[in-house]
């Protein structure tokens, strides 16, 4: 088995290991070839402008865009693979599906987030072929390079915690699959999915989410805080409880404080809210606490991007250090 990086090789003329070759190329290893007069190949042919300069988390961007699809489903010889979207759930072993923890014995390759690698079993790590990480922000070049590695004929498997379809890279890998002229059919596509951070953290709080809920991401990456901002002033007038995510970091402190402060003006300071970190790991964290001291806990260990937020609605209360929100039994039966 092997460990690889984001570190490409430029030869006059090299082979992939899909037996693919071109002249003064930065080669793909799965096939797939870009000039090197100006551009930067990954292994798998995803590709940057030679001008770009290495964002804050690590993946290479040009000046005028992120990352760029490169190679497309005509670049590659022979039939693809099988490309498999697996859900880790909340972060350790015992949390995993039986479904997930079998998808991934059977992938040759692994693609994911490093730290996301960082938590597969060891029996996973062993089995496997290869292993393909990127640190934070490489989402485009990691989930192509997974969709490039299917396309050599590989099985694939790219990972993420909790579930593909939560805030994570299910949707993406399929979007990369269109864009390469190639369809989820033909790559044999399929998402296992995952226990998402909301169930398994409301599991160590005790039930607040068993009535209407809605998830909020403060993650302004992808959507604006103004977008967010307005989301979340639509639902917390309502009855729902809300389930945050990526809750807090050094340079996104502000979406923390008028997301508190959005629920504040809605919400009595007295409403229990559970927050749980790094749920399933070993740094796991959990307190329940109440809305008016939420602000506070951004500027502590407690709140991080590992963090999830339950915030009860008004019904919802603690009893014997759980949280309880009716789901409404009480107005229909005795008990």
């Amino acid at each position: 088995m092997s460990t690889e990086n984001t570190d490409t090789t430029t030869e006059a003329s090299t082979e992939s290991d899909c037996g693919a070759t071109s002249a003064a190329s930065t080669e793909s290893k799965c096939g797939a070839s870009t000039d090197t007069t100006d551009e930067t190949g990954s292994k798998c042919g995803a590709s940057s402008s030679s001008s770009s300069s290495s964002s804050g988390c690590g993946a290479s961007k040009s000046e005028t865009t992120d990352e760029n699809v490169s190679a497309a489903a005509a670049d590659f010889e022979g039939e693809p693979g099988r490309l498999v979207a697996v859900g880790l759930g909340p972060g350790h072993a015992e949390g995993m599906t039986q479904r997930a923890k079998t998808a991934l014995l059977e992938a040759e390759h692994i693609v994911g987030y490093t730290t996301y690698i960082d938590l597969l079993p060891d029996e996973v790590v062993e089995q496997a072929d290869e292993l393909y990480d990127t640190p934070m922000c490489g989402e485009v070049s990691r989930t192509e390079e997974a969709v490039d590695r299917t396309l050599a004929g590989n099985h694939v498997a790219i990972v993420g915690s909790g579930d593909p379809n939560v805030y994570a890279l299910g949707g993406l890998a399929l979007e990369i699959v269109e864009s390469k002229g190639t369809t989820p059919s033909a790559v044999d596509f399929e998402v296992v999915p995952g226990v998402p951070a909301a169930q398994s953290c409301a599991a160590r709080v005790g039930a607040p989410l068993v009535n209407d809920t809605v998830t909020v991401s403060l993650s302004d990456h992808l959507t604006p805080m103004a977008d967010i901002e307005s989301r979340l002033a639509a639902v917390a007038p309502e009855g729902f409880t809300i389930a945050i995510y990526n809750p807090w970091s050094r340079k996104r402190r502000e979406n923390w404080e008028r997301c508190c402060d959005i629920l504040l003006e809605h919400r009595s300071a007295d409403v229990p809210v559970g927050v749980v970190h790094g749920a399933g790991r070993e740094d796991e964290q959990v307190e329940i606490v109440e809305l008016g001291e939420l602000k506070a806990l951004g500027e502590t260990d407690l709140v991080d991007m590992t963090t999830t937020v339950l915030v009860g609605n008004e019904e919802t209360y603690v009893r014997d250090g759980r949280m309880v929100t009716p789901r409404g039994y009480e107005s229909k039966y005795d008990y």
